[in-house]
């Protein structure tokens, strides 16, 4: 394809350059929708799953209308996590090194666990952009090292996840001293309730466009299903894992414990495991992704932080060692496998109690196929096993009480408790209870006659 695609947008040429090299050529359908909208200088809110786009659908308008003659802060691109911050940042650094030197754009990485002391000296040089997490640019307005009232652009990436990781006062402590005519980009998969008040406060009329994924998941990922059936749970998680032998795959985790055992179980079998969960230090965590981007593991364990945004390319399998309680999640957890159109396999172990899940699953669009393993082989089954969505599992009924009203006449007549039944008693019989008793009275008479 022709590059006329992203030249109809009318970006500097260096912004050009770098998508030539990266062979990007043709814009999504968010990128054909939000660039045009961005530069005019209008509100965003971008609604879309992980895989659109979104990224360059913010970055390439907003580094398009930097004033690179102006030595003063102009963006502030915000995200929830450390990891995910660092990962935009690589993105802005790709898009802007090919920027010419009278012209050069400089760029800072603000997060936490990171020498704050050092962040204020590098500061004294205004960047033109700031990637950073909400809790630490705070931190720097505060100390009034960053200052932000020149900055005309604010972009909050993943909300959904600021709101529930609080930082959204961070965000709305930082917004507040930026320039008057903010303009604000919102990304988010989704938009709670309790999140409109922030937006509402500083968006004017936005446009909003929500781009939703032809299906769910990629149409190369196959979902499978694997019975726990009992077993121990890391013995099996284990040798699945080692039955594999996969180019790169995650493992993922609902807790840091889990994460953290589940590391353990698959050392024990002597696989090349590395760990990422929020329970590492910053350098540790830090550590890790640059380990996993340098493919020094064949495996990742790690909690939801690293489904979400988190591009790690070449992973070929996914494992669910549990379900997520936000099932929203499962989608963004198997969405690091299966992209740019290369196949991809997602293991979910099941055990009866994620029924539930599982069939909330089937509803949204998720196609499972069942299988077995066991003693290191694989069987694909024709049916669900019992207890899986698509067969029930029969349970008892419980025996009723000889007390149990049969009819609504009974209970009606006895002030809403069941009426005993009188048994049932054949005809005559009195005169017969009667004729029996005489008989008896007569037999006794003979004996007492014969006695005289």
């Amino acid at each position: 394809m022709s590059m006329n695609n992203f030249k109809r947008f009318d970006l500097k040429p260096y912004l050009m350059d770098a998508l030539n090299e990266q062979r990007i050529t043709m814009p999504t359908e968010i990128q054909e929708r939000l660039i045009p909208a961005i530069r005019n200088k209008r509100d965003v809110m971008g609604q879309s799953q992980t895989g659109t786009g979104k990224t360059f659908a913010f970055l390439l308008p907003i580094l398009d209308m930097i004033d690179e003659s102006k030595d003063e802060l102009q963006v502030i691109l915000t995200a929830p996590t450390r990891e995910l911050a660092s990962q935009l940042f690589e993105e802005v650094k790709k898009l802007i090194e090919h920027a010419p030197e009278e012209n050069a754009v400089k760029a800072k990485l603000l997060v936490g666990g990171t020498d704050k002391l050092r962040a204020i000296e590098s500061l004294k040089q205004a960047p033109h952009i700031v990637v950073g997490t909400p809790g630490r640019i705070r931190d720097l307005v505060n100390e009034q090292a960053l200052q932000v009232y020149t900055a005309t652009t604010l972009i909050v990436d993943e909300a959904d996840q600021m709101l529930d990781m609080g930082f959204i006062e961070d965000v709305d402590y930082v917004a507040a001293r930026m320039a008057p005519e903010l303009q604000m980009l919102v990304f988010s998969a989704t938009i709670p309730e309790k999140l409109k008040p922030f937006l509402n406060k500083y968006m004017d009329n936005p446009k909003h466009v929500q781009v939703e994924p032809k299906h769910v998941t990629a149409s190369t990922i196959e979902h499978r299903l694997v019975a726990l059936r009992h077993r121990d749970k890391l013995d099996f998680v284990a040798d699945l894992a080692s039955s594999l032998n996969p180019y790169f795959a995650i493992i993922f985790a609902s807790t840091k414990e889990e994460a953290d055992e589940v590391t353990k179980a698959l050392i024990s079998k002597g696989l090349n495991v590395g760990c990422l969960h929020g329970g590492l230090k910053p350098r540790e965590r830090k550590q890790v992704m640059r380990q996993v981007i340098e493919l020094k593991f064949q495996f990742l364990v790690a909690t939801d932080l690293a489904a979400r945004g988190i591009d790690i390319k070449g992973v070929s399998h996914i494992i669910n060692y549990s379900l997520p309680n936000d099932l929203d999640f499962y989608i963004h957890r198997v969405g690091r496998t299966g992209r740019a159109g290369a196949d991809g396999i997602a293991y979910t172990i099941y055990d009866l109690s994620d029924q539930q899940k599982v069939e909330k699953l089937i509803q949204k669009g998720i196609t499972f196929t069942y299988y077995d393993f066991k003693n290191g082989d694989w069987k694909q089954l024709d049916k669900p096993p019992i207890g899986m969505p698509g067969k029930r599992v029969n349970k008892r009924q419980p025996e009723k009480t000889k007390t149990e009203p049969k009819r609504k006449q009974d209970v009606a007549n006895t002030g809403g408790k069941a009426k005993a039944k009188p048994k049932k008693v054949k005809p005559a019989y009195k005169k017969k209870a009667r004729f029996k008793q005489a008989k008896e009275e007569q037999r006794q008479r003979r004996v007492k006659n014969k006695k005289k």
